[in-house]
């Protein structure tokens, strides 16, 4: 579980997901005109669909071009996992320069969770690249319909880092106010940013996981954002009030108000909090609860994020997972501040805080009585 230098040369890699329509390519466009861009390599479906043909300088091979930025760009005609590959291979051999991140722009219509998992779990890809942000693009003008109409667009959103408000210059200020009080319901620690015609600084949309490769080390509250969730509420006797706090923006409007509420029928199943844990846990325990879980509702773990005081250790473990799947835990170096406590955010469908943590603390109550004994 020790984490090594390799973590750090691992290639970051960041997946963009959003709605059709929603300015992915609006965005990358914009990214790769930057400066600071030249060493990445962008993923996407199929160059026609892209209009990145005033940028391109050559190609490389049917699947692959250069721009004249620098970056590398290629087409996945299979599966992702060949197309990393594909593209590691190539930069091996000298058929590609050199990159140090790599973008996926990943279909309007895809749930962003199968790519995550292949990102987390295949063992060549582990061993070269890691995930470093999820940025999920949604449209001004058609955002709030889409979350009502499609629940992957929901999802897009709770499963995101970076959350983009495109095309913010089309919709007035009331309407942004309620979009984006509705995205922070869904998701409470991504930052949100409005932007027009893609323009942002990639420093705000990147380094968003555990690992800083500009100062080789682990930013732990950067990645973890626990404090986001306060406001949401951990008592377990509050039954989902933390859902009302996306309300309280709409004012004292009633009829506005019970519309909302009545539009928010795929957001009302996603629920946002933190749990904590002054005793120290036990490995045994959470290996235990997280198998159960994931078998059991994995489909409701939309992603989950942890720091771990675990008995027997004196560093904190590190844990991730998006539904069924658990990356690998990573011991961290060292505790982030004095809090010594265990630290468990979670997005989750149709599973709220109470029953996580009782199972887990009756799972590590009886893993401990079970070591007195011995």
């Amino acid at each position: 579980m020790a984490i090594s230098d390799e973590q750090f040369d691992r290639v970051a890699t960041t997946v963009i997901t959003g709605f059709l329509g929603s300015g992915k390519t609006t965005l990358l466009n914009a990214l790769l005109a930057h400066d600071g861009m030249a060493k990445t390599a962008v993923l996407i479906n199929e160059f026609g669909e892209i209009g990145l043909d005033h940028l391109l300088v050559r190609e490389v091979s049917e699947d692959v071009v250069l721009l004249n930025s620098g970056c590398i760009c290629c087409s996945v005609r299979g599966d992702l996992i060949s197309g990393l590959r594909d593209l590691f291979v190539k930069r091996t051999r000298g058929e590609v320069p050199e990159f140090d991140r790599v973008i996926i722009e990943t279909t309007g219509l895809a749930d962003p969770a199968p790519i995550l998992h292949t990102l987390m779990t295949d063992p060549l890809l582990t061993a070269k690249f890691r995930l470093d942000s999820v940025v999920t693009t949604v449209d001004a003008l058609h955002g709030a319909g889409q979350l009502d109409d499609h629940p992957e667009s929901v999802k897009q959103a709770a499963v995101a880092d970076r959350i983009l408000i495109t095309k913010s210059d089309l919709a007035d200020a009331k309407m942004l106010a309620t979009l984006e009080a509705r995205l922070r319901h869904l998701n409470p620690a991504a930052p949100i940013h409005a932007v027009t015609m893609g323009d942002i600084d990639p420093a705000k949309l990147f380094n968003a996981g555990l690992y800083d490769p500009a100062t080789k080390s682990m930013d732990v509250q950067k990645w973890l954002r626990d404090e986001a969730y306060e406001q949401h509420g951990d008592d377990p006797h509050d039954h989902g009030h933390g859902h009302d706090h996306a309300h309280d923006h709409h004012g004292h409007d009633h009829h506005h108000h019970a519309d909302a509420q009545d539009v928010n029928r795929h957001d009302d199943h996603i629920r946002s909090f933190c749990i904590t844990f002054d005793e120290p846990l036990h490995w045994d325990a959470f290996v235990t609860w997280a198998e159960i879980f994931t078998q059991m509702r994995g489909e409701s773990l939309l992603r989950v994020k942890g720091i771990l005081n675990l008995v027997g250790e004196s560093s904190p473990v590190a844990i991730h997972a998006v539904q069924h799947v658990f990356h690998p835990p990573a011991t961290l170096p060292a505790w982030p501040d004095e809090d010594r406590r265990s630290k468990i955010v979670f997005i989750t469908k149709d599973l709220g805080p109470q029953v996580i943590r009782d199972s887990l603390h009756h799972l590590n109550a009886a893993v401990s009585e079970t070591a007195e004994k011995s």
